[in-house]
């Protein structure tokens, strides 16, 4: 099977996406994988999450020299999340972010969430306001690039969250 993207390579890559409950499969090969942003080479199933965790020491000193310090809202360190598999809190993702990079781009192809986000039924005060927070980057992002009717339908989403206070 050829390369859906270029057309002259034979794909090895086989994306499945899903999206607003549509599936799309892609089929692409090493070099159109990659710039998407894909790794070819690497294969999820040979590379058990201990050994990612044993492996997120070791890297450039530069890499290394990000946030060493406890995460500021739950206190977790990254010793711990090492030892358990587990972060403490959804700011852990920020805290520790030089260290997941390289192991959410092995365990999951890429390093940025496309999947839903869970909102329970009544959230709380704070879920709120991080929640009208990210709405807000989303609406910045969709002004810069000029996706008026993206923004127009956050900027209705943000008034309906901020109406509910």
């Amino acid at each position: 099977m050829l390369c859906d993207h270029c057309g002259d390579q034979e794909a090895v890559i086989h994306l499945t996406q899903i999206v607003n409950n549509e599936m799309t499969t892609f089929h692409l090969c090493e070099k159109c994988a990659a710039e998407k942003g894909l790794e070819p080479g690497v294969n999820v199933g040979n590379f058990p999450l201990t050994d990612f965790l044993a492996q997120m020491g070791k890297g450039s000193t530069a890499e290394l020299a990000g946030s060493n310090g406890p995460c500021a809202f739950c206190g977790l360190r990254l010793e711990d999340f090492k030892k358990t598999g587990r972060l403490g809190c959804s700011h852990c993702y920020v805290t520790f972010e030089v260290h997941l990079r390289n192991l959410l781009r092995r365990l999951h192809g890429g390093t940025q969430h496309v999947g839903k986000v869970y909102l329970p039924p009544d959230p709380t005060q704070a879920e709120k306001h991080e929640r009208l927070a990210g709405l807000r980057r989303k609406l910045d992002k969709a002004v810069a690039s000029e996706d008026f009717e993206r923004a127009a339908s956050l900027r209705d989403e943000i008034r309906m969250l901020e109406a509910a206070k």
